[in-house]
């Protein structure tokens, strides 16, 4: 394992929250049960969303509100490339055919109304926006859009926890939005996820869902609630348990201020980068990730090497959907995603990032550049 003097991502865990977690363990309930209702109480709250399901993963998340929202074969669903491979995977898991769509520019990394109104068809069933680095790109003219077209608009806002435009917290503009709280995201449990939504209906077939369509769950019939149980779909195993649920709450109530950091940081790397040639910064605000994309004649790997060998580690984010090869067949004409794809490189932040870290990926970058 390479001991990064800046590494990518970083999570600090304080004795407070190994606190909280060993309570759980002493408290000898384990699985989903009373921390995971406070967490999702807590968690509807902070995103002003009607409900909350905490589940086990990011990837559970998005899957669960494209089966929920009735995703199946013979339907479309426009995506972006430009994402990590679980938004358009938990698509395909339904049987509905995913699409992709443009991003905007290189400085702009998200699908627009633009992009998706040239990739509709008629049997176009839903949009699934990708909030890339936490953006919030055009969701709200995607909102006006799908609404104006019937066709539902659901939300990868993996990278979103926290960030809101026009008054709203991401992930609440479509018909239910998905969260991740894998170990490199803002709100970090190692594993861990959640969906939001406002549809009533939709939150029933959420609920259902999560836990193999099961009317009752074991802590409702540990504390008397109920005697039995029903099964009335075909549903999957997508718990969180306890001592990850507590982590999160306690995490969740620093969040706020572990963003405003990362916002502090990625406005210190846009003063510094004004005076470096050759690369330019991505729009801002960058919530989770900070991107720079080189000029077209630098060579972007090398650049990342050099960037190792001084102890900076980077990473691209990401590698286009569509040139994997499950999905090859099911992507093509996207000029700027693969520009995008073949300039971008992902700078180190993370909430406890120090000036003088920072202060090394610049030099670091500075540095390759002039040599490649």
């Amino acid at each position: 394992m390479p001991d990064w003097r800046v590494p990518l991502a970083d999570v600090v865990v304080p004795e407070r929250d190994i606190d909280v977690v060993a309570d759980v363990y002493r408290s000898g309930w384990l699985s989903m049960g009373p921390r995971t209702a406070e967490f999702e109480q807590a968690l509807a709250g902070y995103t002003g969303a009607r409900h909350a399901f905490a589940v086990a993963n990011g990837t559970a998340a998005l899957h669960l509100i494209c089966v929920a929202a009735g995703l199946g074969a013979g339907d479309e669903v426009i995506a972006p490339s430009m994402t990590f491979v679980a938004s358009v995977n938990a698509i395909a898991y339904t049987g509905a055919q995913p699409v992709f769509a443009d991003i905007g520019s290189l400085r702009e990394p998200w699908i627009t109304v633009e992009t998706v109104e040239a990739a509709l068809t008629p049997r176009t069933r839903a949009v699934m926006v990708v909030a890339y680095g936490g953006h919030p790109g055009e969701i709200e003219a995607l909102r006006t859009l799908c609404d104006e077209r019937d066709v539902l608009l659901l939300e990868d806002a993996a990278h979103a926890i926290g960030m809101r435009t026009g008054g709203r917290h991401l992930g609440t503009f479509g018909a239910a939005g998905a969260f991740s709280f894998f170990s490199n995201k803002n709100l970090a449990v190692g594993e861990g996820g959640a969906v939001v939504t406002d549809d009533d209906a939709l939150a029933e077939r959420l609920r259902l869902l999560r836990s193999h369509g099961m009317t009752t769950l074991t802590w409702d019939r540990h504390r008397g609630h109920a005697a039995g149980y029903d099964v009335v779909a075909l549903g999957f195993n997508y718990r969180i348990d306890e001592p990850r649920a507590a982590l999160a709450t306690a995490r969740l109530a620093r969040l706020d201020a572990d963003n405003e950091r990362r916002l502090d940081l990625g406005r210190r790397y846009r003063e510094a980068l004004a005076g470096i040639d050759r690369v330019e910064p991505t729009a801002e605000p960058a919530l989770h990730i900070f991107t720079v994309v080189v000029d077209e004649d630098v060579d972007r790997d090398a650049v990342r090497r050099a960037m190792a060998e001084r102890g900076v580690q980077t990473s691209v984010h990401y590698p286009p959907v569509h040139r994997f090869s499950i999905y090859a067949e099911s992507g093509s004409g996207l000029p700027v995603t693969d520009a995008y794809g073949a300039s971008a490189i992902t700078l180190p932040l993370f909430a406890d990032m120090t000036a003088a870290q920072q202060d090394l990926v610049l030099e670091a970058l500075d540095d390759a550049l002039q040599i490649t």
